[in-house]
């Protein structure tokens, strides 16, 4: 199967990342792709919650979620929406991630679990959790040959997350992100391969990249990593643009059948005070 990753510089306009997108995922199918994903925050990527409240759209009857999943249906492909803020009933917001399938239809959705609170030297405090609410459930779905997981960002630090995807039959796992540059620098390449590794499944990471409208700078660098850690592809760079590679089911067969650590992962108990 063919499967794209794209990648964005998402500004503060719904209406203007849409149609940035467009031209990418018809490019993509004209590629013979048929699985296409979208990097966290695509619809908008806000400069504080005020601009996001003024903007964000509930999720039924979204004006671009329901374009996107014409689109779908007109490319004949599946788009996956990497992420976009829903509005919730609390005041905050679910970073979700949309599937469509090829015939337009909504096949599953996924609220970001883990949500990033740090502060990093030289930058700005990040408080997600200020903002928005964490999902509480890993989602899967199929994807032609194969069976998709799904994640965000963040959630690449949390291996617990791959191996639970894994176990439950995932092996394509993606990973939309908006990644700051200097933990991009630092650690975007060793834990996605790490968890392509750990999961012995293709992990796809869609990145936003560049200088973005509300002043942050993202990472680019999206990547497809074969199950046994490899890169197989990547946009080295911070530019939009698209990523197509060919996957094989079969690779994630072996992978797993050379290093069964799925099947020998045993339970055990946790560490305690010695008297």
């Amino acid at each position: 199967m063919k499967i794209a990753a794209i990648q964005m510089r998402s500004g503060l306009d719904p209406e203007a990342n849409f149609a940035a997108l467009v031209p990418l995922l018809k490019e993509a199918a004209a590629q013979g792709v048929e699985y296409a994903l979208t990097p966290e925050v695509t619809m908008i990527f806000p400069e504080n919650r005020d601009q996001l409240r003024s903007v964000a759209a509930p999720f039924d009857g979204h004006p671009q979620l329901g374009k996107v999943g014409s689109l779908a249906k007109e490319l004949g492909m599946h788009i996956h929406i990497g992420s976009l803020p829903i509005p919730l009933e609390d005041g905050r917001f679910a970073n979700r991630s949309v599937l469509f399938g090829p015939g337009g239809e909504q096949v599953a959705t996924y609220d970001k679990i883990h949500l990033f609170d740090a502060d990093i030297a030289g930058l700005n405090a990040y408080r997600e959790s200020a903002t928005y609410k964490g999902g509480d459930a890993a989602v899967t779905a199929p994807v032609g040959e194969f069976t998709l997981g799904f994640s965000i960002c963040y959630d690449m630090r949390f291996p617990r997350l791959y191996n639970t995807l894994a176990n439950a039959g995932a092996n394509l796992i993606a990973v939309p992100a908006a990644f700051t540059v200097p933990t991009g620098q630092a650690h975007w390449h060793v834990l996605l391969r790490a968890r392509a590794i750990e999961a012995g499944s293709y992990v796809i990471a869609a990145a936003q990249g560049g200088n973005h409208a509300n002043g942050r700078a993202t990472y680019g660098h999206s990547l497809v990593i074969d199950p046994w850690g490899r890169i197989v592809g990547e946009l080295d760079h911070d530019e939009p643009g698209i990523l197509a590679v060919e996957i094989d089911p079969k690779a994630v067969a072996e992978a797993r059948q050379r290093i069964p650590a799925l099947a020998n992962a045993r339970d055990f108990a946790k560490p305690g005070l010695q008297a």
